[in-house]
C-alpha cells in the first residue's frame, strides 16, 4: 500500500532529520510519497529525490516572507496528492518507531469495517535531543487522548479552544472528538473528501477539521502505542528554538500581518460551526453540530462546555 506523507516546514532545521527517519524506519519505503512545502530562505539545503530513494518526493520552496501560515502550507502540500492509498500529515520535527507505516495501516484497517471513514491522530509523545542523541520521553505506552484543557472556557469573541493529550490506560483504540494536525493518518480519499481549508491560519484548524469529519460521518480514534514522536518547541527540547511564522521580524515585512490572518481564521471557525460555510469546505449532513455537543460536550451553538469535554471519551 502507498502512503502520501504531507509535510509543511517553516524554517525548520529538523526537516532533513524527519524525512530521513520516516524513510529509514518504514517497512516499505518504496511505498512512500513525500510532499514537502519548505518555507525557508533560498540558501537553505533542500531535500533531493535521490536522498529519499526509493520513496518519491515532491518539493516546493517558498520564501518565508511570502508564507501565509500552517494551514495554507498544508493545503499546498495536499495538492501534490497522487491517488495514494493512505494520507499521513506530519510536522517537520518528528521521529518514528520501526515499522510505523505497517502499524498505522493495520490499526486503520481494523477500525474501518462498518465505518464511513476513520482518522488516527493524537499529540504524540515527545522526544528531545541530547547533542546528536535522540531521547524518547514517553508519557504513556497506552493511549494519548485529546481533551479540552482543564479550566478552559469559550472566549466571548471566538470559538477557538485549547486542547491537550491525556493518557488513558487501555490497550485498544479510544474514540476521539479532536485531532492533532501534525499527526494525522487516514485513507487517501480524505484528500478529496476533506481538502485542507487555506482560509484557516493555525489556531482552530483542528477544531474545524474535527467538526467537518464528524458531520460527514467519519470517526476519529486515538490508538495505543502511537509509533510517532514529536520534538516540542520548548526549553527542554535540546534543540535551538524553532522560528515561528508569527515572529515579529518577518511579520513586519509582510503585506498582511499574522494577527489579521489569525483573526480571520477565528471568525471562519465560528462561521463553520454555524453552518455558514458551504460546499466541500463546510459541514456534512450525516451528523449535526448538536450531535457533536451530545457526543463530547463541546456545544458550539451555545458556546458552552459540558463536563465530558474535559475528559477522554469512555474507553
Amino acid at each position: 500500500m502507498t502512503i502520501f506523507v504531507s509535510l509543511a516546514s517553516y524554517c525548520d532545521p529538523m526537516l532533513h532529520f524527519t524525512l530521513g527517519r520516516a524513510l529509514a524506519t518504514a517497512s516499505d519505503p518504496a511505498g512512500l510519497h513525500f510532499a514537502v512545502v519548505d518555507q525557508s530562505p533560498e540558501n537553505t539545503r533542500r531535500p533531493l529525490s535521490h536522498d529519499l530513494a526509493p520513496a518519491r518526493l515532491r518539493y516546493v520552496r517558498i520564501e518565508p516572507v511570502y508564507a501565509r501560515g500552517p494551514c495554507w502550507a498544508r493545503a499546498l502540500a495536499m495538492s501534490f496528492f497522487d491517488g495514494e492509498d493512505w494520507f499521513f500529515q506530519i510536522d517537520s520535527h518528528m521521529d518514528f518507531d520501526d515499522g510505523w507505516d505497517q502499524r498505522l495501516i493495520a490499526q486503520a484497517c481494523a477500525l474501518l469495517p462498518g465505518r464511513k471513514g476513520v482518522v488516527l491522530s493524537a499529540y504524540p509523545n515527545p522526544f528531545v535531543l541530547n547533542g546528536q542523541q535522540v531521547l524518547r520521553q514517553v508519557c504513556t505506552d497506552k493511549v494519548l487522548a485529546h481533551v479540552v484543557k482543564p479550566g478552559a472556557v469559550f472566549d466571548a469573541g471566538h470559538p477557538v479552544l485549547p486542547f491537550e493529550a491525556h493518557p488513558v490506560d487501555v490497550d485498544h483504540p479510544v474514540p476521539g472528538y479532536h485531532l492533532g494536525a501534525g499527526c494525522m493518518f487516514a485513507p487517501g480519499r480524505l484528500v478529496n473528501d476533506f481538502p485542507y481549508d487555506p482560509g484557516f491560519y493555525f489556531h482552530g484548524e483542528e477544531q474545524a477539521l474535527a467538526l467537518r469529519l464528524f458531520t460527514h460521518g467519519w470517526d476519529i480514534f486515538h490508538m495505543p502505542q502511537l509509533p510517532v514522536y514529536h520534538l516540542y518547541n520548548n526549553a527542554s527540547s535540546g534543540a535551538p528554538p524553532r522560528p515561528l511564522h508569527w515572529d515579529a521580524a518577518l511579520d513586519a515585512q509582510r503585506s498582511e500581518s499574522w494577527w489579521s490572518l489569525e483573526d480571520r481564521s477565528r471568525q471562519r471557525l465560528a462561521e463553520l460551526a454555524a453552518g455558514q460555510l458551504h460546499g466541500v469546505l463546510g459541514l456534512g449532513t450525516d451528523r449535526t453540530v448538536a450531535d457533536y455537543a451530545r457526543f463530547c460536550g463541546i456545544d458550539y451553538l451555545r458556546r458552552e462546555l459540558g463536563p465530558q469535554a474535559y475528559r477522554p471519551l469512555a474507553a
